[in-house]
């Protein structure tokens, strides 16, 4: 632990004399107010209300001495209220202890209610009473604190002193109540499936690996909710979801962080195309909470969320929006290669078409999508657990929602062929094989449950940290986690 500040030292002596008067930690508090009830009071006058006994307790955040008289200013869960206390009332040895007070000390305070001559709602105190005392100083009070590297790795320093960070967080609880709500009227049963996996399936990405002492077997943190789910489907339950948390050991970036908060559905006997319609739904309830128009503000763009949304396949969007002409053929490899030499794309695959395609598309069209829109009919090859389209197998009945250039939403139509999944279960393992180290694994446990029978299902998974940051118009995932996943600083720092 690095040296204490002379700050510091002042108040750790503070704390010890408290303590030589008793144990300085109180609990019998009561609270019957909060700091926002008595803001929104509307009949005060310039005296107090003797007939309105508040008891408010809350962090102090800035206090004015004068003499014989201060005001503070306490900060609680609901908002901000100032306090005026006369040592007249309070008494000489209660006044003398509060001038000991500092910014950041947390107290309770009982009075009553009036409005100052420049008209700010006030609790005249009657009492207070130090419950906490801060050890270390708030950030400068006129500055707040803007160390981003500070604000992520002392989220709690960054709550007190940032009231948006505050209401972001209320926002994304709002946002996750409404998509539950919304779930539930529509006939989805809200299931918990295992965090702890012994095969991670359901999406191409490297796992975290751990080891059970007990079991005696490496296990890994899963990756996707999905194949838990399905297995769900085939015992008889035909709507079906899940908000949880999912670990994939991969970069960090603006739009993604290690560990992340996904809701998964799967709907038996419907299609990507019901998903489509279910999701316009879905988000326009959803936006419903943030903005009455439908259009939101993301950064500099400002985004028409009103439904119907464009459909596009991948590959006519490559044409229309990836400035790539007509006279080349996106449906040959051939074609790919073209385009990816003519806009100067480098392949990593050259010899797969699927992923060759998916590649062009992530280079010349993602981020010039704003406003949202369903890309649909991803290839093949990039789709494992996807149901190939029956007119053109070369691709899938699969959509993505992009939305300012994010991938907002993933669906399709599941495979329930057993024989065909099989099949691309022994594709993933010889990538895998040949050092692909986010390819999947066979799982020979959901192999035997599609064996049973799965019916015509469609799933769809949603990262509800981006769907936050759309809806909070919050630039980095960063923003919308109370605890991002940063580099350890060294503890003896």
């Amino acid at each position: 632990m690095s040296e204490r500040s002379e700050q510091e030292l002042v108040r750790l002596q503070k704390l010890e004399a408290l303590r030589k008067e008793g144990y300085p930690f109180p609990n019998d508090v009561t609270v019957t107010h909060k700091a926002s009830d008595l803001l929104k009071l509307e009949d005060l006058g310039t005296e107090p209300d003797h007939g309105r006994l508040f008891s408010l307790a809350g962090r102090i955040v800035a206090i004015r001495l004068m003499g014989k008289a201060a005001f503070i200013h306490i900060l609680d869960g609901s908002g901000k209220v100032q306090v005026y206390i006369r040592k007249d009332e309070i008494g000489d040895e209660s006044y003398s202890k509060f001038k000991a007070y500092d910014i950041g000390d947390i107290v309770e305070v009982k009075g009553y209610p009036f409005v100052t001559k420049t008209g700010e709602k006030t609790l005249y105190a009657s009492g207070i009473r130090l419950l906490t005392k801060c050890l270390i100083p708030l950030p400068e009070k006129w500055h707040g604190l803007s160390d981003v590297e500070i604000r992520y790795r002392q989220r709690y320093l960054d709550l007190i002193s940032n009231p948006d960070v505050r209401e972001t967080f209320r926002t994304r609880a709002k946002i996750i109540r409404e998509l539950r709500a919304f779930m539930d009227e529509n006939g989805f049963l809200e299931v918990e499936t295992p965090v702890l996996q012994s095969v991670p399936g359901g999406a191409d990405a490297r796992p975290f690996t751990t080891y059970h002492n007990s079991l005696d077997v490496e296990m890994h943190l899963r990756i996707s909710l999905e194949l838990p789910l399905k297995k769900l489907i085939v015992g008889g339950f035909e709507r079906v979801y899940e908000i949880g948390r999912v670990f994939r050991n991969e970069g960090i970036s603006t739009k993604h962080n290690p560990e992340f908060t996904m809701i998964e559905f799967y709907m038996a006997y419907a299609t990507f195309e019901d998903l489509m319609d279910l999701t316009e739904r879905l988000y326009a309830r959803l936006v419903g909470q943030v903005s009455d128009s439908g259009v939101i503000r993301y950064g500099e763009k400002e985004i028409d969320m009103n439904p119907p949304w464009p459909r596009m396949t991948m590959v006519d969007s490559i044409y229309a929006l990836g400035g790539v002409g007509r006279d080349i053929d996106l449906t040959t490899l051939d074609g790919v290669r073209k385009a990816a030499d003519v806009h100067g794309v480098e392949l990593a695959e050259p010899d797969d078409w699927g992923r060759s395609l998916a590649e062009l598309w992530d280079e010349l069209v993602e981020d010039k999508i704003v406003n949202p829109m369903f890309i649909t009919h991803h290839p093949f090859s990039i789709s494992p657990l996807a149901r190939a389209n029956l007119e053109n197998p070369s691709v899938t009945d699969r959509f993505e929602l992009i939305i300012s250039g994010m991938e907002c939403a993933n669906a399709f139509s599941e495979l329930n062929d057993p024989i065909d999944q099989r099949q691309r279960f022994e594709a993933q393992a010889k990538r895998k094989a040949a050092g692909d180290e986010e390819a999947q694994d066979i799982d020979e446990d959901f192999l035997r449950a599609l064996e049973y029978g799965m019916p015509p299902t469609a799933g769809e998974g949603i990262g509800i940290d981006r769907l936050v940051m759309l809806l909070t118009n919050s630039q980095s995932i960063r923003e919308v986690l109370l605890f991002p996943q940063l580099k350890p600083k060294d503890s003896h720092s």
